[in-house]
């Protein structure tokens, strides 16, 4: 990389002596240095470093948690950009500190410590990446973010994002993975480990159960034991583990009543004691709410300002013995700890120039593979490109006029550079040697404009529809619906002209009530900065699709878990004056739920069609018995019987033999890439001692994950709800 700018601000400890600053020694260990460090701090600064700093506003400005939340989330982002300058902790040039700087970035680097904050690649959107099925994929992507917080001089990543999707129309469902728990952690433990990889610290959040935006700032979640163990959890407990992840950042809501922020047994019983996580945990931005209590519980350091955690409040509760120093010391030990295992103390801020070409090459690659083919009546995909004369790009200004980026709210990426439709598809024809001519109607978001986008579509050889959904940090969507009369556009429009392929681009799974009149059905998500070509590389075969679903599409919203259950979604007032949201749905959300209702989703958790076709065979389950300790072989030979290159994400799933549990859980796939009349033997392990612990069911008397006696069904095939093939395993 190129080095854009050198910025004169090096670290005190460049020119400082071990004598005079023992923990600038590197032959000690993290923790020996950041106890030296911490020995020698005044009260006053210690107090400095438990908490972000403030320069563009009037911390006094600021709105209240109330405020914030009736804000749209339009306003929530002019407020965020205010705060771009405002994602680091001062330095302390005497004692060797550094300014600490932070980014936000499920999606790529976002707003971060900058003036203003740099421009980086925008990726396809987390959820995205989740239907790529591909541990490999989830490196490539966490690579590239490291890669550029670490160019552009920034010490801490904040994402992974591993809530689950439990409702489609949750506003940050675009920056978290899946609906299943053992995808997301995977997935997210790749990620962070190629951040980490760079010497950045990845902040696993949000933690936990910050499931929704409604009334985020209030609202309680009540859930039971081994509903939030072995579901929501589980991820998180996937990226402490497997990954060794660095921070994690405590959510807004509260959690059976007590704030994330306050929640001992979240912060500490669970995170450290049982898990052994040795990191720090950042507050969400003010989401702290108070000073005691929440370092007490378990909180080290909060962000964005010092509206609990400064000199007034942090003194007071040291004179009335509420708050111990030792407790303090305790928390900024954590941080500095994880700051001297990744170099930042060493490390001087010069900023470099991030390879845009190459790492949007990398982007399209990514974005090829995850996305989804949904329907495909008579092959009509893939097209060919030298077919049409006259193509037509039909949709809303978000989805036809520039790059798909997606993502509104704190984790918006100010791209390097974008691939708008048309620019994108005439680029990929013209690679092709077609000489086709490519236009677009933007269709007003009243439809005022309609008839004229009917009119250009009668006219064309060639209609791609584009339409979708951008949610956006701050709010909940009204519904699982596309918003702006997209749906009466898609409809309309697919009656006009029957070379119609229909490409969305959704932040979260939409309804599709108009899908029997499509031929066609391409989910491209939000795509970032390579959209034009990832979609036109997908459209005409360049690429062969071989993205799944990761959360169920249902085929109505009477069929969601919230449907007629208020105290589900968005929750009740029970007489605290706070919204409480109960998740009596139990273990059966997602495609668990789905199965458990008997209901018909319009496309099942796992499913994704190809421009080939695949063929299974040579299953087989070893060994029959098992105590419950040895892992489990599962065998099976994957062939590709059609006439291109593609890829299948071979899965197994398990049907756990006690009361109460659904009917399925994923505990393993693999993504397998063939030529045509290839074929792979894939073997996939189940062990019970893995993280995701895949045959365990919490037990309240151990607590603890226990695998209990039974006949185990292990299932096999290409979705949750295609499992041709059926095991037996009996743990005695």
């Amino acid at each position: 990389m190129t080095k854009e700018q050198i910025v004169p601000e090096q670290n005190a400890s460049a020119q400082s002596s071990n004598e005079s600053l023992p923990w600038m020694d590197q032959s000690l260990s993290p923790l020996e240095r950041a106890e030296k460090l911490v020995a020698a701090m005044t009260l006053e600064q210690k107090i400095a470093q438990l908490h972000g700093a403030m320069e563009t506003i009037n911390i006094y400005s600021l709105p209240t948690a109330d405020e914030m939340n009736a804000m749209d989330a339009e306003e929530q982002e002019k407020l965020m950009a205010q705060l771009q300058v405002q994602r680091h902790v001062k330095g302390i040039e005497e004692l060797g500190i550094p300014r600490f700087r932070i980014t936000n970035g499920p999606v790529g680097v976002g707003m971060g410590d900058g003036h203003p904050s740099p421009p980086a690649t925008a990726l396809p959107m987390t959820i995205a990446l989740a239907a790529g099925f591909d541990a490999e994929l989830a490196h490539d992507y966490g690579d590239i973010i490291g890669s550029e917080t670490a160019t552009l001089g920034q010490h801490v990543l904040e994402g992974p994002g591993v809530c689950l999707h439990r409702t489609p129309i949750a506003g940050r469902n675009f920056e978290y993975f899946s609906e299943d728990p053992y995808l997301s952690g995977v997935m997210g433990v790749e990620v962070t480990k190629a951040i980490q990889a760079h010497n950045v610290i990845a902040m696993g959040k949000h933690f936990v159960v910050n499931d929704q935006e409604y009334e985020r700032f209030r609202t309680s979640v009540e859930v039971d034991e081994h509903v939030l163990r072995e579901l929501y959890l589980l991820p998180f407990e996937m990226l402490v583990k497997d990954a060794d992840i660095a921070a994690i950042m405590s959510a807004y809501n509260r959690v059976r009543g007590v704030y994330a922020t306050e929640n001992r047994y979240i912060l500490n019983d669970i995170l450290r004691n049982e898990w052994g996580f040795q990191g720090y945990v950042q507050s969400d931005f003010w989401s702290t709410r108070s000073a005691a209590p929440s370092l007490n519980a378990g909180l080290d350091h909060e962000m964005p300002d010092a509206k609990w955690l400064n000199e007034t409040n942090i003194k007071n509760a040291l004179e009335d013995t509420s708050l111990e120093i030792q407790t303090v010391d305790r928390a900024l030990i954590r941080r500095f700890t994880q700051m001297f295992r990744f170099g930042h103390f060493e490390r001087p801020y010069n900023p470099g120039e991030i390879d845009a070409k190459a790492h949007g090459a990398i982007s399209r690659k990514i974005g090829a593979q995850t996305a989804v083919l949904l329907k495909n009546e008579g092959e009509m995909l893939p097209l060919d490109p030298n077919a049409y004369k006259s193509i037509v790009i039909i949709g809303q200004t978000e989805y036809v006029d520039d790059a798909c980026n997606g993502g509104g709210g704190s984790s918006k990426v100010d791209p390097l550079y974008t691939v708008p439709p048309v620019e994108g598809m005439q680029d990929v024809l013209q690679g092709l040697g077609s000489d086709a001519k490519v236009s677009k109607v933007t269709v007003e978001k009243d439809l005022s404009n309609l008839e004229e986008a009917k009119s250009a579509a009668a006219e064309a050889d060639l209609v791609i529809l584009m339409a979708g959904l951008v949610a956006s940090e701050g709010a909940d969507l009204p519904s699982p619906n596309m918003l702006n009369d997209q749906d009466r556009m898609v409809d309309e429009l697919l009656e006009v002209n029957p070379q119609t392929v229909v490409v969305l681009k959704n932040s979260s799974p939409v309804l599709m009530p108009w899908i029997n009149k499509a031929q066609a059905v391409l989910e491209a998500w939000n795509q970032g900065t390579e959209d034009g070509h990832v979609v036109a590389d997908l459209l005409f075969g360049v690429v062969n699709p071989s993205g799944k679903v990761p959360t169920t599409y249902a085929a109505s919203e009477d069929d969601l878990l919230y449907a007629g259950q208020p105290e589900r979604y968005p929750g009740t007032d029970e007489g605290e004056g706070f919204p409480v949201i109960r998740y009596s749905e139990g273990l059966n959300m997602g495609y668990r739920w789905f199965q458990s209702q008997g209901k018909k989703p319009l496309f099942p958790f796992g499913f994704g069609l190809s421009y080939t076709t695949f063929g299974l065979s040579n299953f087989s389950v070893t060994p029959a018995q098992s105590d419950g300790k040895a892992p489990i072989t599962v065998n099976v030979t994957v062939s590709n019987t059609g006439k291109v290159a593609g890829a299948e994400v071979v899965q197994v799933y398990l049907g756990i033999p006690v009361k109460g549990q659904p009917p399925k859980r994923l505990v393993g796939f693999q993504k397998v890439h063939l030529e045509p009349e290839q074929s792979k033997e894939v073997t996939i392990t189940i062990d019970p001692a893995a993280t995701n612990h895949p045959m365990s069911v919490w037990d309240y008397y151990e607590h603890d994950f226990v695998v209990k006696p039974g006949e185990y069904k292990v299932y096999l095939g290409t979705s949750s709800d295609d499992t041709p093939f059926e095991g037996t395993v009996v743990v005695d």
